[in-house]
């Protein structure tokens, strides 16, 4: 007859604690040291938000608005982030027109409101987006049209126009260029142009 063993009530066995413990004392609240300040709360969300990714001096100011940071402490944290190198609008500023002009062909006014929604300094926009001249904004206008007038064969002149020059409105490009830019792309597919600035849509 095999005997059963029980855990924990067999006498000859040590009864099992119910945690593992590591020998170590606990630490009570008070030993464990005062909760951070203000200021360590800052530093330390601004780190993890700038891990990764840069971020305009606004955007850290209203992530640590939204977290209950009083405002006297973020301005030190973020003035000391600025002085170190950590924050730095006018590179953040450049970064984003480079990135954003050739990835979505976004042309210097689109660019210029994107930077104000993100707080930065108008002096600053105006310094980036002028990394752009008249001639590359150009430039891009005609790639985005070559692209984009091939999926508009078939269609009537006037929605081929609507939706190139539309296309151009949405990404920042002035109507005079627009107008230029859809004319001479409509003119190598063979249509007649003559109408088209009737057929522009308010940019």
């Amino acid at each position: 007859m095999t005997r059963r063993t029980e855990w924990p009530d067999d006498p000859g066995r040590p009864e099992r604690p119910d945690r593992p413990d590591s020998g170590a004392p606990s630490l009570s609240r008070a030993e464990q040291g005062p909760p951070p300040g203000p200021e360590e709360q800052a530093r330390a969300i601004c780190l993890r938000l700038l891990t990764g990714t840069p971020r305009t001096r606004k955007q850290l100011a209203d992530a640590l608005r939204t977290r209950g940071i009083p405002d006297d402490a973020a301005q030190e944290v973020l003035s000391r982030f600025e002085d170190v190198g950590l924050i730095d609008d006018a590179a953040f500023a450049e970064a984003w027109v480079e990135s954003r002009h050739h990835s979505r062909g976004l042309a210097r006014r689109a660019l210029a409101r994107e930077l104000r929604t993100k707080g930065v300094d108008s002096t600053l926009i105006d310094d980036a987006v002028g990394q752009l001249d008249a001639d590359q904004e150009e430039q891009t206008a005609r790639e985005l049209v070559e692209r984009k007038v091939r999926a508009t064969r078939g269609l009537d002149r006037e929605k081929r126009i609507r939706r190139l020059a539309g296309m151009l409105a949405r990404k920042g490009y002035s109507e005079g260029l627009a107008l230029r830019v859809v004319r001479r792309a409509l003119e190598e597919e063979g249509e007649d142009t003559e109408l088209l600035e009737y057929h522009l849509p308010e940019l």
